[in-house]
């Protein structure tokens, strides 16, 4: 387990690293000068301030060396320093981050709670009504993008009924409708995910052994229905909580919520290198941990599964 481990953080860093080459180049060769954001309409017509800028922030080396830099810089830490408001970017998105970690756990809770629910009540009485029902609006759920569901909230419960602030704050309120907005979706897949592979797991032979040894219901659902079914949901509730994380592009925009996904749109907007590069490597990061999360899941759930 620990050899398993150690290689995985080894492939984290060639992932980091790999991805964040790619973006250098990507930007390298986009149109656009991000000082011109720095200096603003008159001084960035000066050559002499444009140029004292590409050598503050060493914009006028090459990509290598440029890269290099940064990644001598990230080793400790440091990712870099915001053009805009020349703060450290680490400095900057730390809250916003962790701004978007509440919102991802309030989301990826709900996801369990109302898919895994669904799902198991939907497996457990196949054909019912209540399978029926869940089916159609899971699918339905599906269906609806993320824009659309975020709008329509926000123009019913801010809006006409007033129920929730407009502009985002530190309230719970504030919180309610985004973590709804993510969580409906997910929670849909997660049930119909839940749903197919209990039934799966039903018609397994040791599921048939223990109902015909008598066991109580309790315990065939969860020693042996749920616990042999729930690797392929948690690997979705990985991924999914991976992409929360990483920043709710969409969500957090429609919301007005402060965390690194509307920190990106921004950043792209005022053509500032840093912040972006800085949210790429973020998210990258947090995708390779939570793979290795939900890789220890795996053997602790299974103890067929051997890592090492």
């Amino acid at each position: 387990m620990g050899r398993y481990v150690v290689r995985r953080l080894g492939q984290l860093i060639v992932v980091v690293l790999g991805a964040t080459m790619i973006l250098f180049a990507c930007l390298f060769v986009l149109p656009g000068d991000p000082v011109g954001q720095i200096a603003g309409s008159d001084k960035a017509r000066d050559p002499a301030v444009i140029e004292q800028l590409h050598k503050q922030y060493g914009l006028d080396k090459p990509l290598v060396v440029q890269y290099g830099t940064y990644v001598g810089k990230l080793v400790t830490g440091d990712l870099g320093t915001d053009y805009t408001q020349s703060r450290p970017v680490s400095e900057i998105l730390g809250p916003k981050l962790e701004n978007t970690a509440k919102l991802a756990v309030a989301a990826i809770v709900l996801d369990i709670l109302i898919g895994v629910s669904v799902g198991v009540v939907a497996a457990m009485r196949r054909y019912s009504i209540w399978d029926v029902s869940a089916t159609f609006v899971t699918t339905l759920a599906i269906g609806v993008p993320s824009i659309v569901l975020g709008m329509i909230l926000q123009r019913v419960f801010v809006i006409e009924l007033n129920w929730f602030p407009l502009i985002a704050d530190d309230s719970l309120k504030s919180i309610v409708l985004p973590a709804v907005t993510l969580a409906i979706i997910d929670a849909a897949l997660v049930a119909q995910l839940a749903r197919s592979t209990m039934l799966e797991v039903l018609r397994a032979d040791y599921v048939k052994t223990a109902v015909a040894k008598g066991l109580p219901r309790r315990t065939v659902l969860f020693r042996h229905i749920l616990r042999n079914s729930v690797i392929p949901v948690i690997t979705y509730l990985g991924i999914s909580f991976g992409s929360l994380l990483g920043g709710a592009i969409i969500t957090e925009t429609i919301f007005n919520w402060n965390g690194i996904g509307l920190a990106l749109i921004q950043a792209i907007q005022q053509n500032n290198n840093p912040i972006i590069v800085g949210v790429v490597t973020i998210s990258v990061a947090i995708f390779v941990v939570l793979n290795l999360v939900v890789d220890l899941l795996y053997a602790a759930l299974d103890p067929r599964i051997r890592l090492a």
